[in-house]
């Protein structure tokens, strides 16, 4: 079955509650900051842990098997995080009503989260030459200062500041949500 943004939601509001507002984040592969340091650390990962199977391997023994976890990994720190990065944008969903910001995501279950407009503090948005951008929703991470874990939340210990991620015209949603706060 097909959702669109505004039947994912719909299920999740209140009584009497209207949508103003739904989207999602932008679609396919996207290359954030958090990249800068994760796209040469993986490489050398992935590297170091190959060629240690490849020299354990003829040397004989169980040294290799030693090397495949890491070799895994290094593979998945290299492509798969993308893949999962890209898959659990397509299942997020947002929606803006008079008085809340949802937030429906996962990939294997689902979670709804609700942000009461009344009680966000330190809404800020980031916005890029086309548009686009990703509203937060509260404080940054002190421990994150530069939003490195931004697209990492699916990393055990990487909990981003929550936000409206990756969608069109932000600053027509930050005006959307900051009327509604009024």
């Amino acid at each position: 079955m097909i959702f669109t943004e505004s039947t994912e939601i719909n299920e999740y509001l209140n009584s009497g509650e209207r949508l103003v507002w739904t989207g999602q984040p932008r679609g396919g592969i996207i290359f954030r900051k958090s990249d800068l340091f994760l796209i040469p650390f993986s490489l050398m990962w992935c590297g170091f842990a190959i060629f240690w199977v490849v020299m354990a391997s003829n040397t004989g023994g169980m040294f290799a098997l030693f090397g495949i976890p890491f070799v895994l990994v290094g593979l998945f720190v290299v492509f798969g995080r993308f893949l999962i990065d890209k898959k659990l944008r397509e299942k997020t969903f947002y929606g803006i009503t008079e008085d809340r910001i949802i937030i429906r995501s996962g990939i294997f279950s689902r979670t709804t989260k609700s942000f009461n407009l009344k009680t966000l503090t330190n809404l800020e948005f980031n916005e890029r030459n086309d548009g686009s951008g990703t509203i937060l929703l509260g404080p940054k991470n002190p421990r994150d200062p530069f939003g490195m874990s931004a697209g990492m939340s699916w990393w055990p210990g990487m909990k981003p500041t929550p936000g409206l991620d990756e969608i069109k015209n932000v600053r027509e949603v930050y005006s959307i949500i900051t009327k509604q706060n009024g």
